[in-house]
């Protein structure tokens, strides 16, 4: 009896976080039969039954029994075994008869077809030891973090337009992460979802990996040789609303149940979908349980929690009279605000060296401070901010940009106020907003220099980095979830050497501790040239920890800088990087490499070098004695 008392008591007290191992499908032996163990949360149910192909999906062969928390249903079947395919038949109390996939389910049907599968994640044998050992020891806010975000099903796909299934991703994606250096890799949603359009962002089978790549095992094989390689896993995790799927949680025993049933906090009518009751103890089980088991059974690395915004306000998206203020008469999701916090400290009590990261795209305080100084307890932040005013500051003709100067330089108001990341994501370049090359304006030519001047800019700006697939190499085309990415460009050189200086400087970000090691203070970052807007320069110096300092000057003019000088500490400075070299697509503009100081006043400085930038050109200066 304890082995079901005890888990309900925590399940209903909302503080059950492993509750996916008592619910949903589980081998089991019951009088020497070995078999499984179905057990269902389904509160106002009248019955339900286990239905599937074992039984011809009658309602009446397999009747659960309802455990004594008088909410809970549960029945053993013997010689049920791997891959069956079944739902949950609840009869609702008006008498409708709801076919339901089961919400802790581990596997699912391949969509279109919406059953759930029996499947034992147990018998794995994971190899990545060393790699999770090493991360203990690792400062994760002082190291490296360049994030390669990813659509598993259209990154590249076979000639047939078939996607690559986790297998394959092995053996492609690896080696091509490795050889462009990225740290990380973020997998928009995999949890099983019905609708391809979505991207996964319209969830039905929380904890069950899409079908569509493979097994449960062979994404734990992918985790695992990603791990093996050194590069860190972070999954899209979306506990902000799920769709109105009939066999999802939409209205799950006949009445809403997951969803909140209060009609102004019930649906996001913009995106079709229901939003999660997190004023629910039950709802807490579920969906924080459904966070640590990804780090529990798959062994990732990071959460992106998506839609944060939407769960924080209770005015998101909603015009007046549309939403009700909270008891304190404020616009604040106090059940959601608790729930976030409630979520990531039990992330971190297990996980110290997890990553939560929060699309949180307002200007809400602390987001990345502990719960215990009333912060929300991520650990990073997406700098939303950062994205829109730069995309905005690039799209415009160097012509007029001196116009949009602040844009370029706001960041830094607030750049140490969260842990940021900078992201430059798939919502950038899709729905008419094109590519992240196509956004630049100018010739062919203008549009790539633009690009490798952004990119020499965005990875020595504080805060770590991800790019979405296909902006390495500079696809025009918009991201098509239903196409993999055009990698034949890269048989034209101006992409092939867009890739190499991407490559070249992942490399240069991953080798170079003053572009990350000191990310939450003006001690790793000292302006040297804010507010020159008439010529279209910054110029800022990164430092590490050890004192090495490299310059940064970024001309996103469409003119050359001759003679520029530019107050700067004493000393030489020395090219490491150049945006403009030949080898990268450049005019190779640039010949001198080495710059010593002379004793000129310059931008509030006793000392200044001279030097000629070229036009959209980013370069990178190693300072020296």
């Amino acid at each position: 009896m304890q082995e079901v008392e005890f888990p309900l008591f925590l399940f209903h007290n909302g503080k059950n976080v492993r509750s996916y191992e008592f619910f949903g499908a589980h081998p089991a032996r019951d009088d020497g039969k070995k078999g499984v163990v179905f057990r269902v949360w389904a509160p106002r149910a009248k019955s339900v039954s286990v239905v599937g192909d074992f039984n011809g999906w009658d309602p009446a062969a397999h009747v659960m029994t309802r455990l004594l928390d008088g909410e809970t249903f549960e029945l053993f079947i013997p010689h049920i075994k791997n891959y069956e395919v079944y739902k949950y038949c609840i009869c609702a109390q008006d008498g409708r008869y709801l076919y339901k996939a089961d919400p802790f389910a581990f596997h699912a049907e391949t969509p279109s077809k919406t059953a759930s599968k029996v499947y034992d994640l147990n018998g794995f044998k994971w190899s990545d030891k060393a790699y999770r050992d090493s991360l203990k020891k690792k400062n994760i806010y002082a190291s490296p973090m360049n994030i390669y975000e990813l659509n598993a099903l259209s990154w590249r796909q076979y000639g047939d337009g078939n996607y690559f299934d986790f297998g394959k991703l092995i053996s492609e994606l690896i080696p091509y992460l490795k050889e462009m250096r990225y740290t990380h890799v973020e997998f928009m949603p995999l949890s099983e979802y019905p609708y391809d359009g979505s991207w996964g962002y319209q969830v039905t089978g929380y904890y069950a990996i899409t079908s569509r790549l493979g097994t449960p095992h062979d994404f734990m094989k992918l985790v695992d040789e990603l791990h093996k390689n050194g590069i860190g896993v972070i999954l899209d995790w979306v506990p902000a609303h799920f769709p109105k799927d009939a066999h999802g949680l939409y209205e799950f025993d006949g009445a809403p149940l997951y969803e909140c049933p209060q009609w102004d906090r019930m649906e996001h009518k913009s995106w079709g979908t229901r939003v999660f009751d997190y004023g629910r103890n039950e709802v807490l089980s579920f969906l924080i349980s459904n966070a640590l088991f990804y780090f529990d059974r798959y062994h990732i690395d990071g959460l992106r929690v998506d839609a944060v915004a939407s769960m924080l306000y209770l005015d998101y998206d909603k015009k007046p009279g549309e939403w009700v203020p909270n008891i304190y008469g404020e616009n604040k999701n106090l059940e959601a605000i608790a729930f976030l916090q409630k979520l990531n400290a039990a992330v971190f009590s297990e996980y110290p060296q997890a990553m939560m990261i929060a699309e949180e795209s307002t200007a809400w305080p602390l987001v990345t401070k502990p719960v215990d100084v009333g912060g929300l307890g991520f650990n990073f932040k997406w700098n939303m901010g950062w994205m829109n005013d730069v995309l905005s500051y690039m799209q415009t003709d160097p012509y007029f940009r001196s116009y949009n100067h602040n844009k370029l330089t706001f960041s830094m108001f607030y750049a140490f106020t969260e842990n940021f990341v900078l992201p430059i994501s798939h919502d950038e370049v899709v729905h008419g907003k094109r590519s992240l090359i196509d956004k630049m304006p100018g010739s062919y030519e203008e549009k790539f220099a633009n690009v490798r001047a952004f990119m020499g800019y965005m990875m020595s700006h504080p805060g770590k980095k991800l790019l979405f697939m296909g902006s390495e190499f500079g696809q025009f085309k918009e991201w098509d979830y239903r196409e993999g990415l055009e990698f034949f460009l890269e048989e034209y050189p101006m992409h092939a050497k867009l890739a190499l200086m991407n490559r070249e400087l992942n490399l240069f970000y991953a080798q170079t501790p003053a572009f990350y090691e000191i990310e939450d203070s003006w001690d790793g970052f000292e302006w040297m040239a804010a507010d020159d807007a008439d010529r279209n320069i910054i110029a800022y110096l990164r430092r590490d920890k050890s004192g090495e300092q490299y310059l940064v000057i970024v001309n996103f003019s469409g003119v050359k800088a001759e003679n520029y000088r530019l107050g700067v500490p004493k000393g030489k400075y020395k090219i490491v990087f150049n945006t403009d070299s030949v080898k990268y697509g450049g005019a190779g503009a640039l010949s001198k490499r080495v710059f010593a100081t002379s004793k000129k006043i310059s931008h509030g400085r006793e000392n200044s070098i001279l030097v000629d930038v070229p036009a959209l050109t980013c370069l990178y200066l190693q300072k020296t004695e």
